[in-house]
């Protein structure tokens, strides 16, 4: 290797892909939210970094930074593990919707109400 190598900066695939995103016109992004979470016992902290592109016919690509005693972590989350993500999101919302109606309704007819099909007029 020579001495010009050496010396010059390479971008990581974080920065390439986020520097392609940035301003091209079918790309909407929304903006850099910080997060700080502090765990139970406050040992150590973690500061997260949050912000998705999503450009037309492709997908949203999520960028996540995570920064902690450790050092810094950068990911490229691309459309299709986001779709994933928001997929199995949406399914346990449902999920947890559904179990929730299940025990008002039990509430309901142990408390001896009917349901509003039954009552009458």
């Amino acid at each position: 290797m020579n001495e010009n190598q050496e010396n010059k900066p390479t971008l990581s695939y974080f920065d390439r892909m986020i520097g392609t995103l940035h301003e091209l016109p079918d790309v909407v992004r929304s903006k850099a939210t910080t997060m700080r979470v502090v765990p139970t016992f406050g040992l150590g902290t973690y500061v997260y970094v949050v912000q998705t592109f999503r450009q037309k016919e492709v997908g949203d690509m999520i960028f996540l930074e995570s920064v902690s005693e450790n050092g810094t972590v950068r990911i490229v989350i691309p459309p299709s593990v986001a779709n994933v993500i928001a997929r199995q999101r949406d399914q346990l919302s449902k999920r947890s919707r559904s179990r929730a109606s299940r025990q008002v309704m039990a509430d309901r007819m142990a408390r001896g109400e009917k349901p509003g099909f039954m009552r009458k007029k």
